[in-house]
């Protein structure tokens, strides 16, 4: 499919993120895998720095940006640092992984909505981060809740309401 788009995000554990994000509006396709990282083909066991991150494929016909960085908010705790319910470490951190200015841009401004919103108890702590390569995991955890549906995850929808309504 022509002019898709790509998102890279992390906030915990990539099976949770990658379930709630592949039934998204404009969302064509979701891979988890590793970004941010020091070592080249990381794997589960051995990636140094890298985050559990994901890769959203997204029409931006029919989303954005700033939706999908707007639901990212809403599905995980951006206040914690290096840290999602019981994951901890820095794979596990809330990050941004921007392709442009625009992106950088853009997640400012959601992030600003989203402080000012009130709806979290503290700041957020997500941090924005340059796009690195990111490094596709392997095979059995692509798609791990599909797999496993009473699977692990700390992931879910802690507010319905969008944070980019509260700018209109």
């Amino acid at each position: 499919m022509k002019n898709v788009k790509k998102a890279y995000v992390a906030g915990g554990c990539f099976w949770g993120m990658e379930e709630l994000f592949r039934v998204r509006p404009g969302v064509i396709d979701t891979e988890v895998g590793y970004i941010g990282g020091q070592n080249d083909n990381p794997t589960y066991r051995n990636h140094p720095g890298h985050a559990e991150g994901i890769e959203i494929t997204y029409d931006p016909k029919v989303t954005n940006f700033k939706e999908i960085l707007d639901y990212f908010f809403r599905m995980h705790d951006p206040t914690t640092v290096d840290r999602q319910g019981n994951d901890r470490g820095s794979s596990y951190r809330s990050a941004i992984f921007f392709q442009n200015e625009d992106e950088k841009n853009d997640a400012f401004e959601v992030i600003d909505l989203v402080n000012k919103s009130n709806k979290w108890p503290n700041k957020v702590a997500t941090t924005l981060e340059p796009y690195s390569t990111f490094w596709a995991a392997e095979p059995e955890h692509q798609d791990y809740l599909q797999k496993h549906p009473n699977g692990y995850t700390c992931h879910f929808e802690r507010f319905s309401d969008s944070f980019l309504s509260d700018a209109a």
